[in-house]
């Protein structure tokens, strides 16, 4: 879509078409949308965006996007520390948390292989699971906590998502801990953040064993 930027509507909804899953008609709306409401509508909608991208980071444990560090799951106590469920995105940690089926910690992964896209294991935070996973090991074989259970491998179910589960599981086998993942319930070639509750729920509970 070709843009005037001295066109306040046409550069909004260029702008709002950036997003994922919008194309121009659905921003044109949106723009419209926004351009009926009140002037103090639209600055409340800028701030939040601001303050969103301010005060949101990374969390060091997890590497979930929050507001503090570690983040409110890394940091419950109640959770279960036995148990990471690794997935490719935030928003996955969302979906899942929504499901109400995990009652574990997470390993967020930030992608998923793709070597064609130039994405390998260096472009993820495949070094800082696996960190992670030592430093467990070595600390439930000290005593000092308990011994890992499960480790969940809640990709995608895409070619890109298969194939980052196959390389965890070749990095995390020794180790001895359970390996699972997700049931094939979910559609091939969808995304978490965009599957219903029942379904999602479903496939965490009838998760399978990695060979």
């Amino acid at each position: 879509m070709s843009t005037n930027r001295q066109d306040p509507v046409s550069k909004l909804i260029f702008e709002l078409s950036k997003l994922p899953g919008i194309g121009e008609k659905t921003a044109t709306r949106l723009a419209y949308f926004i351009l009926k409401q009140d002037t103090s509508y639209a600055q409340s909608l800028s701030e939040a965006v601001v303050n969103a991208k301010q005060k949101i980071g990374l969390c060091e444990e997890c590497f979930t996007f929050t507001d503090v560090s570690p983040c409110r799951i890394c940091s419950n106590h109640e959770r279960d520390i036995a148990s990471i469920c690794v997935v490719e995105r935030p928003s996955d940690v969302f979906s899942i948390e929504q499901a109400g089926v995990h009652r574990g910690l997470y390993h967020v992964l930030h992608g998923a292989l793709s070597p064609l896209d130039g994405i390998g294991p260096d472009e993820l935070k495949i070094r800082e699971l696996m960190q992670r996973i030592h430093k467990a090991h070595d600390a439930a074989e000290a005593g000092t906590r308990p011994a890992l259970r499960e480790i969940i491998l809640a990709t995608n179910p895409s070619v890109e998502g298969e194939a980052t589960a196959l390389y965890l599981t070749r990095l995390i086998r020794p180790f001895g801990v359970r390996l699972t993942q997700l049931a094939h319930g979910l559609p091939v070639g969808g995304q978490l953040e965009y599957t219903d509750r029942q379904t999602l729920g479903k496939a965490m509970e009838n998760r399978v064993e990695m060979t």
